[in-house]
């Protein structure tokens, strides 16, 4: 069983769904640690409720970004994590963390990427009158919302589709496919090479170079 250090935000809610992959056996695996970097994010109450334990970090107590994520990593590794997932977390993470982590570091953005990396992505869709908008799976790399694709989930754009619609829609699909996509990496069968993602030993999607 793998080990698996989530870190958070916010409400939470991708969180929850990989709570409950783990505990009906779809992730060969356990989330061990919770670490938000908002004292009020809801994920924090998920967590203590799941008998997980659960930390906030405050950003404001370190001089820089890089004091804060050398003190995440130290607490995170006090777990021995085997995968480390992103969910909701809003924070841009330093190339010290990313590289400690390399290779077993997932994000999920609300996107097609490559398209739409960074915020507001489902304004950006309905003010371009996209016809499709979407959620990707990525490794982390140090290129913001920029490393492997993993997996990707699409839905069409709606003519009444409003911001708050297209998230309800979208988070349906990150409950869906991040837990797969964290199972294939709890079972080794999906790994990083020359900044592409394998699943199998099969090449997911192009390369990025």
């Amino acid at each position: 069983m793998k080990n698996i250090v989530v870190l958070i935000s916010g409400n939470g809610s991708n969180l929850q769904a990989i709570i409950d992959a783990c505990r009906t056996n779809k992730i060969t695996g356990n989330v061990v640690a919770v670490f938000s970097n908002k004292a009020d994010a809801y994920g924090l109450e998920r967590a203590k409720q799941a008998d997980i334990p659960a930390y906030f970090v405050d950003p404001s107590q370190f001089n820089d970004r890089a004091d804060y994520d050398k003190a995440l990593i130290e607490k995170i590794d006090i777990y021995q994590p085997d995968i480390v997932v992103l969910a909701g977390f809003m924070r841009i993470l330093s190339s010290n963390f990313v590289t400690h982590y390399q290779h077993k570091l997932l994000n999920i953005h609300p996107s097609l990427l490559p398209k739409y990396p960074g915020l507001h992505t489902h304004r950006q869709v309905l003010a371009n009158k996209d016809s499709f908008h979407g959620v990707t799976v990525h490794f982390v790399t140090e290129e913001l919302d920029g490393g492997p694709m993993i997996l990707q989930a699409r839905i069409p754009v709606l003519p009444d589709d409003t911001e708050q619609s297209l998230q309800a829609r979208i988070q349906i699909e990150e409950y869906r496919i991040y837990p797969l996509a964290i199972s294939w990496l709890a079972e080794d069968r999906l790994t990083m090479k020359n900044n592409q993602a394998f699943l199998d030993d099969i090449a997911l999607f192009g390369s990025l170079d």
